[in-house]
């Protein structure tokens, strides 16, 4: 007995444990991250980062986080990661939540939200551009092999109804990590620039990534409004024909044309026509068609009429004549 005790207390001691880690987990709450910013890093992208809760309990569970973007443009998703990278506009502002998600034991009940504000630029009201439209040209580029392409930007856009006169537009482009202001514009009536041009640019004509434009402007009499939008590249798809293609169709073309040539004057010499599509005989007809000639002779002063019946088959058969007198 006195030795049974010990293990007794060892057992129940064990079981007792089990029985809490098998407690119902509506009793293990997960707690929303902490620490939610949100920062523009570059036109057009934001960095949204968090931290987890450090009062959140530790069990053996996997945590997420449920990403919710409120502004511009409503999107959600769902990471593993502390942080996300985002291309929107952001002249209308940006705000956003998260939670705290079970990775992968859906029975438990997500956290509350936490969210965060990215607020849109200051400027008066009408004096942003307006009407902003932007078109690549593409061609090729002789003078090296890394850069086969050459990609051209070209951007024109309207002065904000309440813009002062003396209001000027920068043009800034993003593409990927590169960002470059434009050096080339157009000017309207008051010297207010309206376009944009960019002979060159770091723009690949086969990526996938957005282009994004952004124009801010200047003025003595009041704070102008930036701008910002995105354009999908196909969207915006001006590309000239490559030379090395219209060379190579060209080329094509006159092949096929040489030897079909060939083969034709091959074809004429050897008879190979005949031999390979000789001539369908017609179908000999057994109906003989017939011919009726009359012939009307007079001699001398007596009327004698004499006439001639000829019948004729078809070439090659014989001929018969009857004469009545």
């Amino acid at each position: 007995v006195i030795i049974m005790a010990p293990a007794s207390l060892i057992l129940l001691g064990a079981t007792v444990i089990l029985q809490v880690d098998l407690l119902p987990d509506k009793k293990f709450l997960l707690l929303p991250p902490v620490n939610f910013t949100i920062k523009a890093i570059n036109l057009a992208q934001v960095l949204l980062r968090w931290e987890p809760n450090t009062d959140q309990e530790q069990r053996n569970v996997q945590l997420g986080y449920h990403v919710k973007i409120n502004a511009p443009q409503e999107e959600d998703y769902e990471t593993r990661n502390t942080e996300s990278r985002r291309i929107t506009i952001l002249h209308k502002g940006f705000s956003a939540s998260v939670q705290t998600v079970p990775w992968s034991d859906r029975s438990l009940q997500p956290s509350s939200w936490v969210s965060a504000e990215l607020r849109a630029p200051p400027g008066s009201p009408g004096t942003s551009i307006v009407n902003l439209t932007c078109t690549t040209n593409t061609k090729a580029n002789n003078y090296t092999h890394l850069r086969p392409y050459q990609v051209s930007l070209h951007c024109t856009w309207l002065v904000g109804k309440d813009a002062p006169e003396d209001t000027q537009y920068f043009l800034y482009y993003r593409y990927g990590s590169w960002t470059e202001e434009c050096q080339e514009y157009s000017k309207d009536t008051l010297q207010r620039n309206i376009a944009c041009w960019f002979p060159r640019t770091f723009i690949n004509s086969k990526g996938r990534d957005l282009l994004a434009v952004y124009v801010n402007g200047s003025s003595e009499e009041a704070v102008i409004k930036p701008f910002d939008e995105l354009f999908a590249l196909h969207a915006i798809g001006n590309d000239e024909q490559k030379p090395w293609t219209t060379w190579f169709l060209i080329a094509v073309m006159a092949t096929i044309c040489f030897i079909l040539l060939i083969f034709s004057l091959i074809c004429r010499r050897c008879h190979l026509w005949t031999k390979v599509f000789p001539p369908v005989p017609a179908p000999k007809s057994n109906i003989k068609e017939f011919f009726v000639t009359i012939n009307y002779e007079k001699t001398g002063s007596n009327e004698t009429e004499t006439e001639v019946i000829s019948y004729a088959e078809e070439a090659g058969s014989e001929t018969l004549e009857d004469s009545v007198f």
